[in-house]
């Protein structure tokens, strides 16, 4: 959760960020601490210490349309493309600074490449994501030789029967599946003192922009993959700020769309309530075709049939003078005074709103805010258990487990692989909850949506006749540390939509200390033509993002 609630704060900057923060903000600074370093000696994996010299990379920073123009252009092929991302793997994420973003890769990967290079010289295009190579989440099905796996071991084995819905429209849009990026395990929801991006079977992902730093979780592989530029474009999922924090951390672009926008078929859950995937780009534009590609009615997903008529064209409103007359709210309770150097970042973002023709409505704060952090951990339990069945159920004979107590079991006989520096707590909850019938849960979830959307978002939008909210995603990343856990920089602003089930994009907006931070904007249900209109004039005004640069520590601030 992003709000203090009396469990620790279980899966910072994921579900949540910076509970610790916020009950003591005065001891949060922009530099690297002395008792911070102290807590990261002790991390598995820790950073080496010698500087890295990266070679140079012809792709570095490509966009969609950048590689889109080399293909036409006869200067790349799409397996030409493929292969220097691969290569580039080779060299950063499996050796030299070795940030462990990447699970698995896609071994027919180069043959599809050839495949849709093929096509291209036959006169067919499927459009802007013909033969441009994509990283997944490893929580996302996919019907071929990888594994889906959630980062554990329990799944391990045979591949999925059947692609996610979101991967057959991958496919069908020409897109080349590289690889599978590694995550928190069950994106975050197995322990309270879990590092964000460690799994089992991936081992730790570290923040490119300073190795001993958190990549934040749980989308953390595809954070830090895009961002390393291991890719154009990467997916990722979010329940509670697993999209949009990690896009913050390693200073990248996250949507997270309106449940029900993206399909869920597929995906390994956590809520049904809040679970969706969405896009990690380096730009707006990447991200709005992405979006593009991925959505759509799919007979598996109920909730995907409310997008019917909804579904806008997201590269209209990315155009010069798109934050022209928007009313954007700025929420300071609860969203603003953790983090200083934060504080300022976002102050210069609202300079740059209202510089570029946005209208700012200060202290357009939410009711409720900071009230439901334990109704939502109490939802996410009940709906964790649910739901896992009905997914297990579905991989059919490709798994013997079919229930949360039987993943429990399994962690428990395979502790020295599973369970080598934290423990299955959460795991545990949530298998002794009883059905959704149960009325601590019915209670928790109508807290959940009178607080986060009725007397929330809708209420105070409605009240200053908003286009959107805007508040910084999180602080900069925290360090690795898998003695104590994430220890996080102070709050996040991931909550309400999250819980309200409302579209949020994150943005990159400035550095601390050599780590990136994120401004957030979110708003409505289905308004993300909206959102990517105004991240994209945002993006325009400030170009705050920098590639990495692989330190071994944050810079001095």
């Amino acid at each position: 959760m992003t709000s203090p609630f009396t469990r620790r704060d279980f899966v910072r900057g994921s579900l949540a960020a910076g509970i610790a923060g916020l009950a003591n903000p005065s001891s949060l600074t922009a530099s690297v601490t002395d008792r911070e370093r102290a807590s990261a000696a002790s991390a598995a994996n820790a950073a080496p210490a010698a500087p890295f010299r990266i070679a140079p990379f012809e792709l570095a920073e490509a966009t969609i349309a950048d590689l889109q123009t080399g293909i036409k252009s006869g200067k790349w092929t799409a397996e030409g493309i493929a292969q220097q991302y691969l290569a580039r793997m080779d060299e950063i994420d499996s050796a030299g600074p070795a940030i462990r973003s990447v699970l698995e890769r896609n071994p027919d990967a180069l043959a599809i490449a050839r495949e849709r290079d093929a096509e291209r010289k036959a006169g067919k295009s499927r459009g802007p994501l013909h033969g441009i190579p994509v990283l997944i989440k490893a929580n996302i099905d996919t019907a071929d030789k990888m594994q889906t796996t959630a980062g554990s071991y329990a799944l391990a084995g045979t591949p999925a029967p059947r692609d996610a819905y979101l991967v057959e429209r991958l496919r069908a849009a020409g897109a080349v599946i590289l690889a599978k990026t590694n995550l928190s395990e069950w994106a975050n929801m197995r322990s309270s003192h879990s590092s964000s991006g460690w799994s089992g079977m991936g081992g730790q992902t570290r923040n490119p922009y300073a190795l001993d730093r958190s990549p934040s979780g749980s989308s953390s592989g595809s954070g830090a993959s895009a961002a390393a530029n291991l890719a154009a474009i990467t997916i990722g999922t979010e329940t509670d700020g697993s999209i949009t924090s990690p896009a913050a951390a390693n200073g990248l672009v996250g949507l997270k769309p309106t449940v029900g926008l993206v399909s869920r078929s597929g995906i390994i859950p956590i809520s049904h309530s809040q679970d969706t995937a969405g896009p990690m780009c380096r730009t707006v534009t990447d991200v709005a075709l992405l979006l593009t590609a991925i959505t759509g009615i799919d007979p598996r997903d109920a909730a995907t049939a409310k997008q019917k008529g909804k579904v806008a064209d997201y590269m209209a409103g990315l155009v010069p003078g798109a934050l022209k007359g928007k009313r954007i709210g700025i929420p300071r309770k609860v969203y603003f005074g953790y983090h200083p150097a934060t504080d300022a970042l976002a102050e210069q973002a609202i300079r740059a709103l209202t510089d570029a023709g946005a209208i700012i409505i200060d202290h357009a704060d939410l009711a409720g805010a900071g009230t439901y952090g334990e109704a939502e951990f109490e939802v996410l339990l009940y709906e964790f258990k649910g739901d896992m069945a009905a997914y297990l159920e579905a991989r059919g004979k490709t798994t013997t487990m079919r229930t949360m107590a039987d993943l429990v079991a399994f962690n428990t006989k395979d502790k020295s692989r599973e369970m080598p520096i934290f423990a299955q707590e959460l795991l545990e909850l949530s298998a002794a909850k009883g059905p959704l019938s149960d009325a601590a849960y019915t209670k928790a979830r109508a807290h959940c949506l009178m607080q986060a959307r009725t007397k929330g978002i809708d209420a105070t939008m409605n009240t200053h006749k908003l286009d959107a909210l805007m508040a910084p995603t999180s602080g900069p990343a925290w360090l690795i540390d898998h003695v104590n856990g994430d220890s996080g920089t102070g709050g996040s602003a991931t909550q309400p939509a999250a819980v309200a089930g409302y579209p949020s994009i994150t943005v990159p907006a400035g550095l601390v200390s050599g780590l990136p931070v994120g401004m957030q904007f979110w708003g409505r249900a289905w308004s993300e033509a909206t959102l990517l209109s105004i991240a994209y004039g945002f993006e325009q005004a400030t170009k705050a993002r920098r590639a990495p640069t692989f330190a071994a520590h944050a810079s001095a601030p």
